[in-house]
């Protein structure tokens, strides 16, 4: 390998090298829940007639299919696909974009990159290097998935179709990241496009099972046209156990093909260190907002917090919407209801109360994520030298970081009361009981709030005491997190190891809420947190 490709190998076993921890960490994850999934199959629908049952629910209430898929047959393999697949592969692309992005755009923001380039390295090798990287990652990923179904039981193709499904969705959305790292100025406007990516088409692909036709046995679906417009659709199209269609694999090949052409033509049109869209430039006076920490923290965690604020309310509104079309089917099938009930936290309760408890623990999940990405910005600054430039100023150390925490504890706060409110004007006005459901609502969303701050109070004891892994194991905390959590008993779980996750110990309504847990889980996240601050304030930066 020479001219433009030169380096390539070397930059690729230092990328593993750095990759040594996270990347496994990714992989076996994602595997982990697959295994889960489909060994909790047997437990969940012992019977067909619980399997025809719990489909012809989902294919009543497109709602539904958004956080599953269009189920296309009753077998042990077919129900894995339909419970999870869609999620493996959203998993294997926010893996695949972070990848690529630490490894492209990341090092030239660092001035990795610039280091690097001194060196006899041509001008696509880090990229290439990154890629390879993540292809190799992507295809252990497939295998792995391939070989832990065919053990459990499933048949052979089917299981390697699956797993080859999810790499392929990792691949494309590498693709993507590839382009994207080359049109900004950040590492972090890269991530936070390439995961927009990500969500995008993982909503795609939920559209197109929601709309798709329904077949004559009334309990199978073929997904709508846009299904081919997402990676994570393709993965669908494959159908595993269900045909098996191998050929759909071409799509994800090509389209790599294309999109390494166009990051390998912009590489060539731009300079090391900037992007196509150059960041614009401030004002000439900054506000007197910027002048405290407080405000300058507010300014880094804005567009990370309206972010958030629109996916919860909008899903929110989902949910709300959909409530009506879920409750009859609800009130008559026991399956499904057991199911959400475990999901709520169990505690047999009125069927809408035991579906608002369930996807509102949803929501305290993507909440805690918000949470959980907004602390982790301080490692983000401390790495860039941003942090030390500021805190070569009068500001404290304490009062640094306490700021970001401020700013991020307030936005989950408010997270969580607007998807009281967007889930509460939507079915409140439908029962014509807008103020009782909203204020409901909101009870239930405030009992979410001292497990998210328990995984908040981790991210910033991990920041403090080991920043330079700080980011891998605090998102490896939150997933964990969430398969022995609110999904531990979908998956199977161990009731003694699901109660590992603060989200295990939630009550499930207002009226079941008990001081002891909601007490121990604040304690220990006030612990948590103010072990951090203490850990960064006698720590020396590290870049």
């Amino acid at each position: 390998m020479s001219g433009a490709y030169t380096g390539t190998a070397r930059l690729a076993r230092l990328a593993l090298r750095r990759d040594r921890v996270q990347l496994p960490v990714w992989i076996l994850s994602t595997v982990a829940l697959g295994a889960f999934a489909s060994s909790a199959i047997d437990t969940q629908y012992p019977t067909e007639a619980d399997r025809v049952a719990v489909l012809r629910v989902a294919v009543d209430t497109p709602g539904l299919l958004m956080f599953r898929a269009a189920p296309t047959g009753t077998s042990d393999g077919q129900m894995t696909v339909f419970g999870i697949l869609a999620f493996l592969a959203l998993m294997a692309g926010f893996m695949s974009t972070l990848a690529v992005i630490r490894h492209s755009r990341q090092n030239e923001e660092t001035g990795r990159a610039e280091m690097i380039g001194a060196t006899a390295v041509g001008r696509h090798a880090s990229l290439t290097a990154a890629l390879v990287v993540v292809l190799g990652a992507n295809i252990a990923l497939a295998a792995l998935i391939g070989l832990t179904l065919a053990g459990g039981g499933e048949p052979v193709a089917g299981s390697f179709a699956a797993g080859a499904g999810v790499g392929a969705a990792g691949i494309s959305f590498a693709a993507i990241a590839a382009v994207v790292a080359q049109l900004t100025q950040g590492a972090r406007a890269a991530n936070g496009i390439a995961a927009a990516a990500v969500g995008t088409g993982y909503l795609i692909r939920g559209l197109a099972d929601a709309f798709g036709e329904v077949q004559p046995d009334g309990y199978t679906m073929s997904s709508a046209w846009p299904s081919w417009l997402s990676p994570i659709g393709w993965t669908m199209q494959m159908r595993p156990f269900a045909g098996d269609r191998w050929w759909v694999l071409a799509l994800p090949l090509v389209f790599l093909g294309i999109m390494t052409a166009v990051a390998f033509a912009l590489t060539a049109r731009r300079d090391v260190g900037m992007g196509l869209f150059p960041d614009r430039p401030g004002p000439a006076r900054a506000s007197s907002a910027l002048l405290s920490p407080l405000g300058l923290a507010w300014r880094l965690q804005r567009g990370t917090v309206l972010g958030w604020a629109v996916t919860i309310a909008a899903f929110g509104l989902l949910v709300g919407s959909i409530a009506n079309a879920v409750k009859d089917q609800l009130a008559t099938n026991e399956n499904v209801t057991g199911r959400l009930d475990d999901l709520a936290g169990g505690g047999g309760h009125e069927v809408m109360d035991t579906f608002f408890a369930a996807m509102m623990a949803t929501i305290g999940m993507l909440v805690a994520g918000f949470l959980v990405q907004a602390l982790l910005r301080v490692r983000a600054e401390e790495a860039s030298g941003r942090a030390e430039a500021v805190l070569a100023t009068a500001t404290g150390r304490l009062t640094w970081l306490g700021s970001h925490v401020v700013v991020a504890t307030a936005g989950a706060v408010g997270m969580l009361g607007l998807a009281a409110v967007s889930i509460g004007l939507v079915y409140g006005a439908s029962v014509d009981d807008l103020a009782g459901q909203t204020g409901h609502l909101a009870g239930t969303a405030s009992l979410q709030l001292p497990a998210v701050l328990t995984l908040a109070g981790l991210a910033v004891a991990l920041f403090g005491l080991m920043p330079r892994i700080a980011v891998g194991l605090t998102w490896f905390g939150f997933a964990l997190s969430f398969v022995l959590g609110p999904y531990g008993s979908l998956f199977g779980v161990p009731e003694a190891v699901r109660e590992l996750s603060p989200f295990s110990h939630i009550p499930a309504v207002p009226a079941d809420a008990t001081a002891a847990p909601i007490v121990v889980m604040s304690a220990v996240a006030l612990a948590l947190g103010g072990a951090g601050l203490i850990l960064f304030r006698r720590r020396n930066l590290v870049s």
